[in-house]
């Protein structure tokens, strides 16, 4: 479970977004980026304590500044090759045993609009991003984000209410304002109240799977609290 998330026009910026998306646990952790990782990278992530780092690439001078930590674990991974079908297989070792699944890959372009407003190219953008995070969370997940950063990222509890209430508190204890963010949720939302709690800290839009049999009352509130809701008709569940 990641957590902090961001994306920026540099490794760097994007590197201190998500950092300052949850400092306190980030410590000890490890930094992966899905770019090249320059010199002003490195000397961003050098001033934290980590474990490992992890990128596609890494210019000289970044491995220059990485390498004066004694203890940093430096990892150059490229992007893993696909099987015949696309998708590598996700694999759990149990006792005596081993599962196979298709890798989660679902994107948030296939979505349904169900609330009467629909989403600004914003919110869409956000509600994607957040999506996007919740597939590496551990479920009951529930991701906040606003301008292609976590707010406040909730995962691994029993409940999906006391995941919303981790992330809602993470985002407070960052100091962030949950007003116009996006929210979303790896399962459905069972009920209504959900939703409206969502909405009460100002989230402005919400993406989940649906399926719950009580989608219809779900809509409805989002509707009354002006919500923009998208379904996405596949539920990431990761355990």
């Amino acid at each position: 479970t990641p957590c902090g998330v961001a994306v920026s026009g540099s490794a760097s910026e994007a590197y201190q977004r998500a950092f300052a998306a949850d400092p306190e646990s980030a410590f000890g952790g490890v930094i992966a980026f899905n770019c090249a990782v320059d010199e002003d990278a490195a000397g961003a992530v050098s001033g934290q304590f980590a474990e490992v780092v992890i990128a596609p690439e890494f210019s000289p001078g970044a491995l220059e500044v990485l390498k004066k930590r004694g203890n940093l674990r430096i990892v150059e991974q490229g992007t893993a090759s696909s099987g015949p079908d696309g998708d590598l297989p996700g694999l759990k070792v149990l006792d005596g045993a081993v599962l196979a699944q298709t890798f989660d890959s679902s994107a948030a372009e296939r979505h349904e609009v169900v609330s009467r407003r629909a989403p600004t190219d914003e919110e869409l953008r956000d509600a994607g991003f957040a999506w996007t995070v919740a597939r590496f969370v551990s479920s009951n997940a529930v991701v906040y984000a606003r301008d292609g950063q976590t707010l406040g990222i909730g995962g691994g509890q029993t409940s999906r209410v006391m995941s919303a209430r981790i992330a809602a508190w993470r985002a407070a204890d960052c100091g962030f304002s949950l007003k116009g963010a996006a929210m979303a949720s790896d399962g459905f939302l069972p009920f209504a109240d959900g939703l409206e709690a969502a909405a009460d800290e100002g989230i402005s839009v919400v993406i989940q799977p649906g399926g719950s049999i009580r989608d219809k009352e779900v809509i409805a509130a989002a509707d009354e609290q002006g919500v923009a809701m998208l379904f996405t008709g596949v539920r990431h569940f990761r355990h």
